[in-house]
């Protein structure tokens, strides 16, 4: 008998981010590639998660969420965003963003359908949407200032659009997308009667003067906009994989009716802690995000003094320098020699992409704690980085 994987895997590689960190580990390297904090989220919601644990929620949540998680969610988006939310109906907890797009995907696109995404991507949307069936087709964020490119999303629509797959803060480029940028896709997305399925997972996290806007609150966006977030990354506790769906309530359905045939439930201890979070401890991601733009400077600085100058990233985890400045011409082979050269991982942008656009392109992180960074510099400075 012949044991293959099925078919509808095919082409698609172990996920990057997994094997850089193996390879950080493999190597001794510091690892500035994986987008993981080096320190634990609030010790308050760490407790609550022990004596949620003491107390016997060790058994099956309800598929949809528990009450008090649903509600503290709703709470979250009208508190910071306006927005109001039925926590019966219109909020689901998802296993992540990662599940979240996985049965957002599965409960709303079609074979054949056509899906419009931003490249560089998260590299599960490409999964998934190859899993769904879907065709992608890409717009993509250009070096260096990866903004968004407004005719070639325009040009990216055709009569078997379905979705529109959006991502800001965007990982892996930092770009924050502007109200003005947000109206353009709205405007796409109302004129051709588009789905906008919104991954929101560093909400939280942006820097300087530039403002979150969620899509969902632009007119005429709420009744066609699933948004996606999580516990992970603004409450660094990204172990947790806790997160959420919301939306109208039809669009909340097709996700719950995906999640219960992949996860069913999700961490139902870790539930009511991630009320507590949500609830009590709201300021905690604004401390991070002005310790992580200190962390960013950092980083940025230390790059610059070694031939890769980026742009300061405008929020999310991650900078990304072009390899091309020391004479590469491909980031996997600048990465796969770099833990040797210099005792550094970093990820490489070219499975990111369908297009060539990101064949000279690397992801930095900045999450890890200022000791690793520092450390992490230093060991470049040292080495020998061009081709």
């Amino acid at each position: 008998m012949e044991l293959r994987t099925a078919s509808r895997l095919d082409g698609i590689p172990p996920t990057v981010f997994t094997r850089m960190s193996a390879l950080a580990v493999r190597t001794g390297s510091v690892n500035l590639g994986q987008g993981f904090p080096d320190a634990d989220g609030p010790e308050a919601v760490r407790e609550a998660a022990v004596a949620a644990l003491r107390a016997g929620a060790n058994q099956y949540a309800p598929g949809i969420g528990t009450p008090g998680l649903r509600r503290a969610v709703a709470d979250h988006q009208r508190r910071h965003y306006g927005i109001d939310l039925d926590p019966d109906t219109e909020v689901v907890v998802t296993t992540g963003v990662t599940e979240g797009v996985a049965a957002a995907l599965l409960g709303l696109v079609e074979p054949g359908d056509e899906v419009v995404l931003l490249e560089p991507y998260y590299d599960s949307y490409a999964a998934m949407l190859q899993v769904a069936g879907a065709v992608r087709r890409p717009v993509t964020l250009r070096a260096p200032d990866f903004r968004l490119d407004v005719a070639a999303l325009e040009a990216a629509v055709t009569d078997r659009t379905r979705m529109i797959l959006l991502n800001s803060p965007h990982n892996p480029t930092g770009t924050v997308l502007t109200r003005v940028e947000l109206e353009a896709v709205a405007t796409l997305a109302r004129r051709h009667d588009l789905l906008v399925v919104t991954d929101e997972v560093y909400e939280h996290l942006v820097f300087d003067h530039h403002e979150h806007v969620p899509i969902s609150t632009l007119p005429g966006m709420a009744e066609r906009t699933l948004t996606l977030s999580s516990v992970g990354k603004s409450w660094s506790l990204t172990g947790w994989k806790v997160g959420w769906a919301t939306g109208p309530a039809a669009l909340v359905g097709a996700v719950l009716a995906a999640k219960q045939w992949l996860t069913f439930t999700s961490g139902a201890p870790l539930q009511p802690a991630v009320e507590v979070a949500l609830d009590a401890h709201d300021a905690w991601p604004r401390e991070l995000a002005l310790d992580l733009a200190s962390r960013r400077d950092l980083l940025v600085e230390g790059l610059a003094a070694v031939g890769l100058p980026c742009r300061p990233a405008e929020g999310t985890y991650f900078e990304v320098t072009d390899v091309a400045a020391l004479g590469w011409d491909d980031a996997d082979v600048f990465c796969d020699a770099l833990p040797g050269r210099a005792g550094v991982v970093a990820v490489p942008m070219p499975v990111l992409y369908d297009t060539d656009a990101g064949r000279t392109q690397v992801r930095w992180t900045f999450s890890k704690d200022r000791d690793v960074i520092e450390e992490g510099l230093e060991r470049l400075a040292r080495a020998d980085l061009t081709a």
